[in-house]
């Protein structure tokens, strides 16, 4: 049965593919209202909702900052709303920050998922004309050699905390549908990229870097490969699970374009030389340096996606060089929206981070 969102709860709207989905969501469809719930922790930005503001606030978007873990205030919001569907972004996501304090990826993305859950399964009681989506990730799955891929059905196996607490939100999340009967759908994407994502991420870090002719710094030998997705891509999986995926099910959104991180960052160099050549460098690889590995540092990630391709007839329609063509002429012409998140925090972090290995 095709489910058509009306009124829908993002949690997690603030961030980098919270706030696309938000966005392209409320452009593309006339008749759905969209509150938005994040607490804004650093990774969440207000900027990166500005034209939505401007154009939906108070009139089809609503936005309230609030933790997800105030089950309590949820409620109230799905009851306020009468929410029909829950898309689950709200996480911790930065590996490196579960390396160096764990707990509060357990609090957000799990205890998190399972108050949500909570607050639908009050507030839905015996309604099946509603969806609780939780959004996952490939890195759920550990990690791999140098071929195969995960499907939908391989088992679990994860490497750092980040993941191994997306990987206990993701079962509590089938559970309450086998227990429960919520009516739920899960998706695990690769890696995204594109416009507002928080520069501690690889692909606005070296485009940041690079206009600041800053170092550039890869772990190990850059041999760790990944598999990439554009943002509006993702959303558009998302939004497809969302109304014709099969209850109590998960579905792979990904692409077959698979790079080393040290491809990635070189294609990403090359690209600026073309397009805003250094002033300072011949190429922006003189950038490039290598670091110590970090702890249980995944190889290869790698999704097949064919049960998404053939039982909802979705594929990306983005490249990987329009992506990130796209991507860094975002960043070049929207600096004042990162520069004003390199504060002290962000700075300090890294340089605490890079000087541990």
């Amino acid at each position: 049965m095709t489910h058509n969102p009306k009124k829908i709860l993002v949690t997690g709207g603030a961030g980098f593919i919270g706030s696309n989905f938000i966005r392209y969501v409320l452009n593309k469809y006339e008749d759905i209202t969209v509150v938005n719930v994040d607490k804004l922790t650093y990774a969440g930005n207000l900027s990166s909702l500005k034209d939505v503001e401007k154009k939906f606030l108070d009139v089809r978007y609503f936005f309230f900052k609030k933790d997800i873990l105030e089950q309590d205030f949820i409620l109230k919001i799905l009851e306020k709303f009468n929410i029909d569907t829950v898309v689950n972004f709200a996480a911790e996501s930065h590996v490196d920050r579960s390396i160096l304090t764990p707990e509060p990826f357990f609090m957000t993305n799990t205890l998190g998922t399972l108050r949500l859950l909570e607050a639908c399964r009050k507030f839905w009681a015996n309604e099946k004309n509603v969806r609780f989506h939780h959004i996952s990730t490939d890195e759920v799955y550990g990690t791999l050699g140098k071929s195969g891929s995960f499907t939908e059905n391989s088992c679990y196996d994860p490497s750092s905390p980040y993941s191994a607490s997306k990987a206990a939100a993701d079962h509590i999340t089938s559970a309450y549908f086998k227990t429960y009967d919520i009516p739920i759908t899960i998706t695990n994407s690769s890696n995204n990229y594109g416009p507002y994502q928080f520069p501690e991420k690889l692909i606005p870090l070296t485009i940041i870097n690079c206009l600041l002719n800053k170092k550039i710094p890869i772990y190990g030998k850059g041999e760790n490969i990944r598999n990439w997705i554009y943002v509006i891509d993702h959303c558009e999986g998302i939004y497809s699970v969302l109304q014709r995926g099969k209850i109590g099910e998960s579905y792979n959104i990904a692409t077959n374009d698979e790079l080393k991180n040290i491809d990635i960052v070189t294609k990403i160099c090359k690209m600026l030389d073309d397009i805003k050549p250094s002033k300072t460098y011949k190429s922006y690889t003189e950038l490039i340096y290598f670091i110590k590995d970090r702890p249980g540092h995944d190889l290869r990630y790698s999704l097949n996606f064919d049960k998404i391709k053939s039982n909802l007839n979705w594929k990306s329609k983005i490249s990987i060089e329009k992506g990130l063509y796209k991507t860094i002429l975002w960043y070049i012409e929207n600096e004042n929206w990162w520069s004003s998140l390199l504060n002290n925090e962000y700075l300090d972090y890294y340089k605490k981070w890079y000087e541990k290995k």
